[in-house]
């Protein structure tokens, strides 16, 4: 397998976590969005949003990309099941992606950065405002979504594709200075931590992939 991703793309770091904790090896390809990698022709030819990530891999004897991180992760889940990334009770497993689809499609569009710099150029400092302004609304749904069904982690005992996404966003919130999330966001913050105790979570983290900048 190849995964094409930058190191500090949160949806590239829900992705790496997913195949850490199934054990998958890959190949790490990096793809710097910053400097318009993303927009080459040959990634293009992978994913035609210009994002990341892609993951190629074998599937049915044949060669295949996948991109977008949630259909990823699916795949990844019913291709190698264990450990399940989604609960089997189907209440739950409704839940985990309800979790996961509000940071997926209710926070993270407004912090990429095609959006801010159209943000920027209409008013400097609006694109950072924006992003904001959407990581505290969809944390606090979050959490009001989570607190009837969260135990050790976001969904029960285990993680799931809810936490994948979880994790990498309250980084992001706190690159874009949301405040006081460990008062806002109690139970937010004590799943991360539970998250961040395992050695896949720690492995996933930008600040271990090979392009991650290194300290000076």
């Amino acid at each position: 397998m190849k995964l094409y991703n930058y190191w500090r793309s949160s949806a590239s770091w829900r992705v790496r976590t997913a195949l850490a904790l199934k054990g998958l090896s890959y190949e790490y390809v990096p793809v710097h969005i910053v400097h318009g990698e993303q927009r080459s022709a040959e990634h293009h030819a992978r994913n035609p949003m210009d994002q990341v990530p892609a993951l190629e891999l074998e599937v049915n004897g044949k060669r295949v990309v996948v991109s977008q991180s949630i259909a990823i992760i699916e795949l990844l889940d019913e291709l190698h099941p264990e450990p399940a990334l989604l609960p089997r009770d189907p209440y739950l497993r409704c839940r985990a992606r309800e979790l996961a689809e509000i940071v997926n499609s209710g926070i993270q569009p407004h912090q990429n950065l095609a959006p801010m710099a159209r943000m920027d150029a209409l008013q400097a400092g609006a694109g950072r405002l924006h992003a904001r302004h959407f990581n505290e609304l969809g944390l606090a749904a979050y959490e009001a979504r989570a607190k009837d069904v969260a135990g050790r982690f976001s969904v029960g005992d285990s993680p799931s594709i809810a936490d994948l996404c979880l994790v990498p966003q309250l980084n992001a919130a706190r690159r874009f200075e949301v405040p006081d999330l460990d008062a806002r966001f109690p139970l937010l913050v004590r799943v991360e931590a539970a998250c961040l105790a395992l050695p896949a979570f720690q492995q996933a983290h930008p600040d271990a992939q090979p392009d991650a900048p290194k300290p000076v």
